[in-house]
């Protein structure tokens, strides 16, 4: 699915326009892969534009930084308030939004000093589900990778890094020349990790497995999402090392991410997953999720988050309205 590029972009302190944008061949991070990053959705719901779980995604930004000893000269206050800024100065009732720390500066050392400077870009642009609107409703076909994930002490999964999403794409695209939709990782042991880009769930005998932190994975907020509203439904939920084989004989079958949402899969590597239709836990939890986006759902948890431009905000989005926008 593609995406349409934006007017404008939140970058170190300021808006400005998209095509300003810009980063020197020279780039620490284009040699090497030194950024973190963030995937947030900004949803249109019957309230105005909310965000979806904004603080956590902050706090695993800070959190992927730390890891990668990547230094944001921005409070967590600050980059929620830029993201929310970002989102109005485009207009947009409804973003996928992508907060990006990357070394900016130019030098071939792995140890970089503080002398490169470390910088921050926040993009929000209209964009719907990864795999399109007719995944969410009749599922996709995937396949399992013959790549795998990082050994353990290899690359630090727990972090959104820039480098870590060599590996999805190797995964990625190896399924799109198949002709599936996505491809499913295994972890060094062989068993399930993740999809290229998603979480993977399970069900059996009406029970949600998915397979736990130490098998490679990023365990995602929408993961944590599924697994809380999972809870507030009573179904029983196990986080355990599952085997390959578990895919072929599963009930139901489905991928979760900020970019994917909840996607049900109808078939693993050519075999149908239970019916060939998503099933009725596949269906509560989207019910669950969704509905927390058209009003249908109350905001229980407290992930519901509005667009509120403060006096700051206010002076960014006039300037922005100038054609020589300039914004300290």
């Amino acid at each position: 699915m593609t995406t349409s590029t934006s007017t404008y972009l939140w970058h170190d302190g300021r808006i400005k326009p998209w095509q300003e944008a810009t980063v020197h061949v020279g780039a620490h991070v284009l040699h090497y892969g030194s950024s973190v990053f963030e995937g947030e959705r900004v949803y249109a719901t019957p309230q105005g534009p909310r965000y979806f779980r904004l603080a956590d995604h902050t706090a695993r930004l800070f959190r992927s930084a730390r890891i990668h000893d990547l230094d944001i000269r921005h409070t967590p206050a600050e980059i929620d308030r830029a993201c929310a800024e970002v989102v109005l100065a485009n207009g947009l009732s409804s973003a996928y939004v992508r907060p990006l720390v990357y070394r900016a500066g130019f030098t071939f050392s792995l140890a970089p000093d503080a002398s490169v400077p470390v910088e921050v870009a926040i993009l929000a642009v209209a964009w719907g589900n990864l795999h399109g609107a007719a995944a969410v409703r009749d599922g996709i076909d995937v396949c399992v990778s013959s790549w795998h994930r990082p050994a353990p002490n290899t690359l630090p999964s727990g972090a959104k890094a820039g480098g870590n999403y060599l590996s999805s794409q190797l995964i990625a695209q190896e399924a799109k020349r198949g002709g599936y939709a996505e491809g499913i990782a295994l972890a060094p042991s062989g068993l399930l990790s993740e999809g290229a880009g998603e979480n993977l769930f399970l069900v059996q005998r009406g029970r949600l497995y998915t397979p736990p932190v130490a098998a490679g994975i990023l365990a995602g907020i929408t993961r944590d999402s599924v697994l809380t509203l999972a809870a507030d439904l009573g179904i029983e939920v196990v986080e355990c090392d599952l085997p390959r084989e578990l895919l072929y004989v599963a009930d139901e079958v489905f991928l979760t991410g900020t970019a994917a949402e909840i996607t049900p899969v109808r078939s693993v590597d050519r075999k149908t997953v239970g019916d060939g239709i998503p099933g009725p836990i596949t269906r509560a939890l989207q019910d669950a999720f969704f509905g927390l986006f058209d009003g249908r759902q109350a905001d229980r948890h407290g992930w519901l988050t509005p667009l509120q431009a403060d006096a700051e905000t206010s002076k960014h989005l006039h300037r922005a309205a100038t054609p020589s926008l300039e914004v300290a």
